[in-house]
C-alpha cells in the first residue's frame, strides 16, 4: 500500500509545548450528549501504538479527548493569521480543533493527533466549533482516495458521532454531528510565521525555524543557493520543494482542493484540511470546488499557482530574518520543481518508468490533451493507459517507447477503475443519513485501499529526510 505504515511502539513526545506559551492556548473539548464511534484507523493507528485500545478507550481519548499517557495535559489551540481568498485576515485560529497530542513513529518521525469539531476556543469567533457528520465523511473519503493515489496527506484517524443537531446555511438543517482526530506530521501553517511577522515577534520567529527544521528536517539547499546556511533559508527551501510537489501531486490525482489559504498550508508540506473538495469528472483547468470561488481563485488549473504564491508569503514573513535575495532564489526553484514532480507522479500513476524531465514532459502534455479532446474521466484515463497500454497517435508511439512497471495485481484487469465524484459521496453519504448503513462507506474504504496495494509505493514526498510519507 502507498505510505503504509509500520507497527510502532506508542512513544509520547510534546516539543511544542517549548513554543505553547506564544503558539497556542490551552483549551477544553466540549462536553457532547454523546459518543458513537463511527471510523476508527487502525491501519495508521498501529503506525503510533494505539491500534490496541480498545472501543471503550478509544471513545475516552477521541470522544471524551482524556489526555493520552504521559503526552499534552490540555488540548492547544494554535494561534495564526492568513490570507485567504488573498485577503489578509488576523482574527484567525484553531477554531473549531485542537492539537490533542505528538508522538513519534517507529521511523522517529513526529506525528501530531489534531481535532476538527471539538467545540469553541479562543479563535472561534462566531461559530459553534462544531463538524457536520457529513463533513467528517468527506475528509474520510478524501483522505483515503488521496492516499491511494500517492498523495502527502494526513490521515482521518478517527470519526465519533457527537449526538449533536447542526444548522448550517450550505446543507440540509439540522444535521448531525461530529467530532474528527487527524493523523499529520504536524499543524504548524505559512500562516502562524505571519501572525508572529504582524506582531513583530521576532525571536519567536527564529525559535519556530528551529522547531519546523528540527521536527521536519529534510536535505540541505543546494551547493550554489546563496544563504544556504541560515535557517530560514534553509526552511524557505524546503517548503518550496515541498509544496510544489504537493502541487504536482494533487495535479496528477485530478484533485480540486477549494481552498488554498494560507493558513490552509502545512509547513511539512502535507495536504489536509478537506472543505469543498472535489476530483475532477474530466480534465478542465477551470474546474473549481468551492461555490463560493466566484473568481476561481483556487481552480484545479491554478492550484499550481496559488501554492506558488503562498510560498512568497513564506518569504515575505521569512523576509524579517533573512534578506530578500536568498529567498527569492528558492522561490524560483518552485516552477522547476513542479515541472519535475508532475513528470515524475505522471509516470508513476501510470505505471512506467520515468525517461527524464523532456520526454515526460511531453507525455504530460499529450496526455492533457488527449483526456480535454475526449473529455475522459481522468482515472479512467489512467486505468486505461496503466502500463503504457491503449495509446493512440503520437500519444500512443511515446507511451511505446516506456518500459512498463510489473502490473501482476488483479485490480488492472477488472475493466473500471475507482474513482470519487461527487454523486457517489452523496450515495454513501445518503445510505448513513437516511438509513443508517455504514456498509458502503465501509466497503468504498476497503476498495480504495486495495486500489492503492495496487498502484505500489508510493513517490517519495519531496523535501523530506525520511524515505516515507507518514
Amino acid at each position: 500500500m502507498p505510505s503504509a505504515p509500520e507497527h510502532s511502539e506508542y512513544r509520547p513526545v510534546t516539543p511544542i509545548e517549548t513554543l505553547a506559551d506564544w503558539l497556542g492556548d490551552e483549551v477544553a473539548a466540549a462536553d457532547f450528549p454523546e459518543t458513537k464511534l463511527r471510523f476508527r484507523n487502525d491501519r495508521w493507528a498501529a503506525a503510533v501504538g494505539l491500534d490496541g485500545l480498545s472501543d471503550e478507550e478509544w471513545l475516552k481519548h477521541f470522544g471524551r479527548f482524556l489526555p493520552l499517557p504521559e503526552n499534552l495535559p490540555k488540548p492547544l489551540a494554535l494561534r495564526y493569521h492568513g490570507h485567504q481568498f488573498r485577503v489578509y485576515n488576523p482574527d484567525i485560529g484553531d477554531g473549531r480543533g485542537f492539537l490533542f497530542a505528538q508522538m513519534r513513529d517507529g521511523e522517529e518521525r513526529l506525528l501530531d493527533l489534531g481535532t476538527k469539531g471539538s467545540g469553541q476556543t479562543p479563535w472561534s469567533r462566531a461559530g459553534d466549533g462544531r463538524l457536520t457528520l457529513k463533513g467528517g465523511l468527506r475528509e474520510i473519503l478524501a483522505t483515503e482516495m488521496l492516499e491511494a493515489l500517492g498523495v502527502n496527506t494526513s490521515k482521518t484517524f478517527s470519526i465519533v458521532e457527537t449526538g449533536e443537531q447542526l444548522e448550517r446555511g450550505d446543507e440540509p438543517s439540522p444535521t448531525r454531528s461530529a467530532v474528527m482526530t487527524r493523523l499529520s506530521h504536524g499543524h504548524i501553517r505559512i500562516g502562524t510565521f505571519q501572525r508572529l511577522m504582524v506582531l513583530e515577534e521576532m525571536d519567536h520567529m527564529a525559535a519556530l525555524v528551529d522547531y519546523c527544521l528540527t521536527q521536519f528536517p529534510g536535505p540541505p539547499p543546494p551547493e550554489d543557493a546563496p544563504g544556504r546556511d541560515e535557517p530560514a533559508v534553509q526552511l524557505m527551501h524546503l517548503v518550496v520543494e515541498r509544496l510544489a510537489d504537493l502541487a504536482a501531486s494533487w495535479m496528477v490525482a485530478g484533485f480540486v482542493h477549494g481552498v488554498l489559504n494560507t493558513d490552509n498550508m502545512n509547513i511539512s508540506g502535507e495536504s489536509f484540511d478537506y472543505g469543498p473538495w472535489r476530483f475532477l469528472p474530466k480534465w478542465e483547468p477551470g474546474f473549481t470546488a468551492a461555490y463560493f470561488d466566484h473568481q476561481g481563485l483556487y481552480a484545479f488549473g491554478r492550484q499550481p499557482e496559488a501554492l506558488h504564491w503562498n510560498c512568497g508569503q513564506f518569504a515575505i514573513a521569512l523576509r524579517t530574518l533573512a534578506d530578500a535575495p536568498p529567498l527569492i532564489a528558492a522561490m524560483e526553484r518552485f516552477g522547476p520543481l513542479y515541472m519535475a514532480a508532475v513528470g515524475r507522479r505522471w509516470c508513476w500513476r501510470l505505471g512506467i518508468e520515468s525517461k527524464g524531465l523532456e520526454d515526460d514532459g511531453r507525455l504530460v502534455g499529450l496526455s492533457e490533451a488527449a483526456m480535454a479532446e475526449s473529455g475522459e474521466q481522468p482515472d479512467a484515463f489512467f486505468y486505461r493507459h496503466r502500463g503504457g497500454k491503449s495509446g493512440e497517435g503520437e500519444l500512443g508511439e511515446l507511451l511505446q517507447s516506456y518500459t512498463a512497471i510489473g502490473d501482476d495485481h488483479p485490480y488492472w484487469s477488472e475493466g473500471a477503475p475507482e474513482s470519487m465524484l461527487i454523486d457517489e459521496v452523496e450515495a454513501i453519504w445518503s445510505a448513513i443519513d437516511e438509513r443508517d448503513d455504514w456498509q458502503p462507506l465501509h466497503d468504498k474504504v476497503a476498495r480504495l485501499r486495495r486500489m492503492g496495494e495496487a498502484h505500489g509505493p508510493a513517490p517519495v514526498p519531496a523535501g523530506h529526510i525520511s524515505k516515507n510519507s507518514i
